[in-house]
């Protein structure tokens, strides 16, 4: 049997995946079978997050019993395609070709452009440098900002290292600080500015997200406040911007075009641009906003590193951070230079790469005072099953619940009902949605009996009163997850609204924005469902108070330590984990790894790859 044929008969292929090698022998029937196949597997590859096809490791893809090629003969095979391109093609034939095969890696042609391109773009933003100013200027800000800044603060050392460099990666998990540490940053960034007779330096805040760009605001302004309370000069704190945006809005989108408004040849009119959540980027929007950086302009990534990757193709930030190193270390020029405002600072020789460009914050993971998660958090980003089933059993761990063996939330959490019942009653949008926000039902799948798509069903029913397969109704507290990018309404995937009448009774869909809520006819809204219950990949870049995460009754492939570790750290103050063991255990045992080449086009050694 073909290889194609396996794939097709194991249902391993997509529809789309399929076209692509009928194509593809349409247009040269004597092409071979292991090269159709492969064709359709770089296909597939792309749709399951991976930005490339790795023949040497098929059943990273596709885990089935399937007698796959010999790796060596495979790539052979590949390379004398007229199908498929290599870096040392120069024909006509070979630019046209719809895939390209480099470093051991089959691309759909589209995808290896995105990183080529965005790691070209990337090392040019690395090579800029931030403009000099005498560091004596700035040091009492310094000094007030981070008192600690010789005992070895890491926030510190994000700051000072912002002085320095254009491309500053800023790494750690939730409680660490980030938010606050850009805060400071940004207000050292502008006195330096100011220092140095500059125009007032333009900033501008985003994130994959609408719920995390407002989350990153909030977190903002709380910092500004408590500068502002411990003496910091007014003009500088007025220069730092009060909201953030969408990538896609900072970008400017064009309605039914794929392009942006701002790119190489129209860059961002900002002197700094700030981008949290950065592991949800994908590939090719990460590739689009680093083009429209301006030359000489400033880029920082947030980011939590052991946090689930994007949804769709690339793990981007992982990528870059390969190539950056731990993080726990400055370049030792930069040591020299900041000495003044650091003290004697880590610094290692090692300068492949993108070294020397990150700082990596010391874990905190406690998101309030009601809340230790920090061990388990820990436990979980390890794979350490032993631990993480410890500390959930011992039940030691503040506001930390474990639902062992549970499968059904809505009758082992009665409450989840009453809490969503109430929604209804808030008769205010605003105060709606800022109390639905408190509470948030997390699911590692979307189909299945503990899937999202199967409890809100349930709970639609629940509270409309209507029978499990009809439509949803639009009743007063039902939750809105809008699905896709709706630039005609201001509309983005993963934002969440609800359902309540007006003062005339028409039952209307209310979004938050950025001057407080916005009303939309229902039968008007982009594609959309019920927001009860989400996936885990959905709740990226947002935080509720309480949080159940929902572990499925059997194992899947889609079950990773980050997926748990991104699930739990949603909670802000209390979290309930369900699940057994056995998933548990499977879930911590696998890792979320995605195929890319970005690594080493960005210089990463083989040891860090």
């Amino acid at each position: 049997m073909s290889l194609l044929r396996a794939l097709q008969q194991a249902g391993a292929l997509r529809a789309l995946d399929d076209a692509l090698a009928r194509t593809l022998r349409r247009l040269d029937p004597s092409t071979p079978d292991e090269v159709l196949a492969a064709a359709a597997l770089a296909s597939l590859a792309v749709a399951n997050g991976h930005a490339g096809f790795d023949p040497a490791a098929p059943r990273q893809l596709v885990d089935a019993e399937i007698a796959w090629p010999d790796a060596d003969a495979w790539m052979q095979a590949l390379a004398a395609s007229r199908f498929v391109a290599t870096p040392a093609s120069s024909s006509e034939e070979a630019e046209a070709a719809p895939l390209v095969l480099e470093h051991g890696l089959l691309y759909l042609r589209r995808y290896r452009e995105y990183e080529r391109r965005l790691a070209l773009q990337l090392r040019r933003i690395a090579a800029s440098v931030v403009p000099e100013t005498a560091l004596e200027r700035v040091a009492p800000l310094f000094a007030t900002l981070f008192p600690a800044a010789h005992e070895g603060d890491h926030q510190a050392r994000a700051a000072a290292l912002a002085l320095r460099r254009a491309l500053l990666l800023v790494t750690g998990g939730p409680g660490t600080g980030k938010t606050t540490t850009i805060a400071k940053l940004l207000a050292v960034r502008i006195a330096q500015a100011n220092a140095s007779q500059q125009p007032t330096l333009r900033i501008a805040l985003a994130a994959p997200t609408g719920r995390a760009a407002d989350r990153m605001a909030d977190s903002l302004r709380r910092a500004v406040a408590q500068m502002a309370a411990h003496g910091i000069e007014a003009a500088w704190l007025d220069a730092l911007p009060a909201q953030a945006s969408t990538l896609h809005r900072l970008l400017g989108t064009i309605p039914d075009s794929p392009r942006f408004r701002h790119h190489a040849d129209h860059p961002l009119p900002f002197d700094i641009v700030v981008v949290d959540e950065a592991s949800m980027v994908d590939l090719p929007l990460m590739c689009k906003l680093v083009e429209a950086v301006a030359d000489g302009a400033q880029l920082i990534l947030l980011g939590d590193p052991d946090q689930l990757p994007s949804v769709e193709a690339g793990d981007v930030l992982a990528a870059i951070l390969h190539a950056a190193g731990a993080g726990d270390a400055l370049a030792p020029d930069d040591a020299r230079a900041l000495h003044a405002l650091l003290g004697d600072a880590p610094h290692d020789a090692e300068a492949d790469g993108l070294h020397g460009h990150r700082v990596h914050l010391i874990r905190g993971y406690r998101q309030s005072e009601a809340l230790d998660l920090a061990p388990l958090a820990e436990a979980v980003r390890g794979g350490d099953a032993e631990a993480a089933l410890a500390l959930l059993r011992n039940g030691e761990l503040s506001n930390v619940h474990f639902h062992e063996g549970i499968d059904d939330p809505l009758q082992a959490r009665p409450g989840l009902l009453a809490h969503w019942r109430g929604l209804a009653a808030a008769g205010d949008p605003a105060l709606a949605l800022q109390q639905a926000s408190r509470l948030r039902l997390l699911t590692a799948l979307r189909e299945g009996p503990q899937g999202a798509r199967g409890l809100n069903a349930r709970i639609e029913a629940a509270l409309s009163g209507r029978r499990i397969g009809a439509p949803p109704a639009w009743f007063p507290g039902r939750l809105l997850l809008i699905t896709e990018n709706s630039y005609r309404h201001g509309l983005f995937n993963g934002d969440v609204g609800i359902c309540l009448a007006d003062a005339a009774g028409t039952p209307l869909a209310w979004f938050p924005g950025s001057d407080g809520v916005r009303a939309f006819h229902p039968a008007a809204l982009p594609a959309h469902e019920s927001a009860f219950a989400m996936t885990v990949h959905k709740a990226q870049g947002s935080e509720f108070d309480e949080v159940w995460l929902q572990l499925p009754r059997q194992d899947a492939r889609v079950l990773s330590r980050e997926l748990v570790y991104t699930g739990l750290t949603r909670a802000r103050t209390a979290l309930h984990l369900a699940g057994s063991e056995a998933v548990i255990r499977a879930a911590l045992a696998r890792h979320a790894s995605r195929v890319s080449g970005l690594g080493w086009r960005l210089g990463a050694s083989a040891a860090r790859l």
